[in-house]
């Protein structure tokens, strides 16, 4: 008999909370709507990030990757500070035989043998010494986004599915949804398995269980993106009779209050007894002393090749979105993301003017704001911004958000491998003054005219990083058809960082003369040799005009390029030039399916040496 319980939990790849016991008609579930009767279902659970590294990063360390430079972005490899702590080795530190079978991904330069007693696809709590507690993770991979991109034997047909309100009936919509319900239930399976094993173990009333999703499902407006589709999540937990002393809610209960997968690190000290250090971004969700959170957050930045920044905040009924870069639409190209027919569908459909008005938001530019009452509109497709009756409460959740924001000392603002892109620079007010910087962005997204001469005087700031956001305001202008202040060119001309002349760039191009501008930002491509600053050129390229006899040739040169993402940011837009792109073009390249986190280790996203 244990001492102090063990815990089992198993992680399924990119499954929203489409299941039984959620009330989801068409899902094949059986295991988990047994778990969820025995345990607690939370009914607004959360990922912190709605793509996998940056998720994974939020629950191995109980803090949001974006207070982390560099960890926000997908497959970024951040380096982890000193001060931050990883669960299994502050449980190990505990006592427990810790295991992780077999994903990892965790978006930092961790090493997983160094704080696992074993991560491998054979990890198993069998292997521990005889008495010792166990905290063993099971990463199931069957219902990973590419589940959908090849057959799924299974009970559910496409003419099953009910397609939400914003995506076009297509052939592919419906076909990618219904695999994934396959996939779900194969995985479900998986989970009996695991289940069976606990019980044949006798370990089953010595076992908290906990079953997760990393982020939310793979069709589009859903992984990658800060709705309930992306950042959604089941979260169920099963606490055997011996140990109902660590919940206040028996078994078959349905908690309404939000909790986080941030929240994940600092149950598991609770369970063990451990005191859960003051850093820690999330809060038990068992143990002697829980308290009902009223808020989850969630953010968005690099997705793939794509660049954005977005940040959510959720509560028990609504959800608030604000966007910092809103002339980027959500319909990005992502060369991953294409593979699917539901993606190819839908720029098919929305090329051929086929959508209606719902369907065509995720192709136009976006809002600066955006609130969504979830009760009376589940698909978030009714913005409340700016109705009278909701006022007061967007308000709140937009305080809520910068709060936030400034607690957790949001890194997001910080350009991709720049100079300020390091733990200390971050830290560091004259380099990154967080708070001003955030009111010089929410201004850019506000997109307004009358902000323009201020960007143009904070062009002269001795921070690059309060640059770049000028620049971007003065961008954000340009993309909504709005006149740029007299004194651009002049500040461009005087400006030495290619991270601040980019955007300037692109908003000069966008605002006229455009051959010009973008023979700057070629020029910036071609002369720089980091890979982030290409990209971020690659980007700018991408929505200025395209002039093929200016840029085809420097855009081909990335062809071959060790990074993944230069080289499907490049080919994607060599295509476009030369007029060759259609939606159904396979850019991704299979070879690197590892690269998105499949299997084993993180590999760097670049291949050359970049700033720690």
């Amino acid at each position: 008999m244990s001492k102090r319980p063990n815990i089992l939990c198993i992680v399924s790849e990119d499954c929203p909370p489409k299941i039984g016991a959620y009330g989801d008609p068409v899902a094949r579930t059986p295991h988990l709507d047994r778990l969820a009767s025995e345990g607690m279902l939370y009914e607004t659970a959360n990922c912190t990030s709605p793509v996998c590294a940056p998720s994974r990063f939020a629950i191995l360390t109980g803090q949001h990757a974006e207070s982390c430079p560099r960890a926000q972005h997908m497959q970024a490899l951040a380096h982890l500070p000193e001060s931050f702590l990883t669960y299994p080795a502050e449980m190990r530190k505990a006592g427990y035989y810790c295991t992780n079978n077999a994903k990892t991904h965790y978006n930092c330069d961790v090493d997983p043998d160094e704080i696992w007693d074993e991560s491998s696809r054979t990890a198993h709590w069998r292997h521990r010494a005889d008495g010792q507690p166990f905290l063993a993770v099971f990463n199931c991979m069957t219902t990973h986004e590419s589940c959908t991109f090849k057959e799924q034997e299974g009970a559910v047909r496409p003419e099953d599915v009910t397609l939400p309100s914003y995506l076009p009936d297509t052939p592919g919509m419906r076909q990618s949804m219904a695999r994934h319900y396959n996939a779900m239930a194969k995985m479900d399976a998986e989970l009996g398995k695991h289940l069976s094993d606990l019980e044949a173990d006798g370990l089953a009333e010595d076992t908290v269980v906990f079953y997760f999703s990393d982020h939310g499902s793979a069709l589009p407006r859903s992984k990658r993106y800060l709705y309930d589709e992306g950042l959604g999540v089941p979260l169920v937990i099963r606490v055997p009779p011996k140990w109902w002393h660590l919940t206040q809610h028996g078994p078959g209960a349905r908690i309404e209050a939000p909790a986080s997968l941030v929240d994940l690190f600092p149950t598991f000290l609770a369970i063990a007894g451990v005191e859960v250090p003051m850093q820690l971004h999330g809060q038990a969700l068992l143990g002697l002393e829980v308290e009902s959170r009223q808020y989850v957050f969630g953010g968005r930045d690099r997705m793939g090749e794509r660049y954005d920044l977005s940040r959510s905040v959720r509560s028990a009924r609504y959800r608030y979105v604000r966007n910092y870069t809103p002339y980027r639409p959500l319909g990005q190209y992502v060369a991953f993301e294409w593979l699917g027919a539901h993606y190819q569908d839908y720029e098919t459909a929305w090329l051929a003017g086929a959508l209606d008005d719902k369907q065509e938001q995720f192709w136009r530019q976006k809002p600066a704001e955006e609130f969504y009452d979830l009760d009376a509109d589940p698909y978030a497709t009714v913005n409340l911004i700016g109705s009278r009756s909701h006022l007061v409460l967007a308000d709140e959740h937009r305080a809520a958000l910068d709060k936030h924001m400034v607690d957790i000392r949001d890194t997001g603002f910080i350009p991709e491998h720049s100079a300020a892109e390091t733990w200390e620079a971050s830290q560091n007010e004259s380099v990154y003054p967080l708070e001003r910087i955030m009111a010089i962005a929410a201004r850019g997204a506000e997109r307004n005219p009358a902000n323009g001469d201020g960007f143009l005087a904070d062009l002269a700031d001795g921070s690059a990083v309060v640059r770049h956001w000028a620049a971007r305001g003065l961008l954000g202008l340009a993309a909504a058809g709005l006149p740029l202040p007299d004194g651009v060119e002049a500040a461009y001309a005087a400006e030495s960082d290619p991270q601040v002349r980019i955007p300037l760039a692109e908003a000069l191009g966008r605002a006229g003369y455009d051959r010009r501008w973008v023979n700057e930002v070629t020029k910036i491509l071609i002369d720089n040799d980091d890979p982030r600053v290409k990209l971020q050129a690659l980007d700018a390229l991408t929505w200025l005009p395209l002039h093929a006899d200016i840029s085809l040739a420097a855009v081909q040169a990335l062809h071959s390029d060790g990074d993944t993402y230069l080289r499907q940011s490049s080919d994607y837009l060599a295509q476009r030039l030369d007029g060759s792109y259609r939606p159904t073009n396979t850019i991704f390249d299979w070879s690197r399916l590892d690269g998105e986190g499949q299997t084993g280790k993180q590999k760097a996203s670049t291949s050359r040496n970049v700033p720690a």
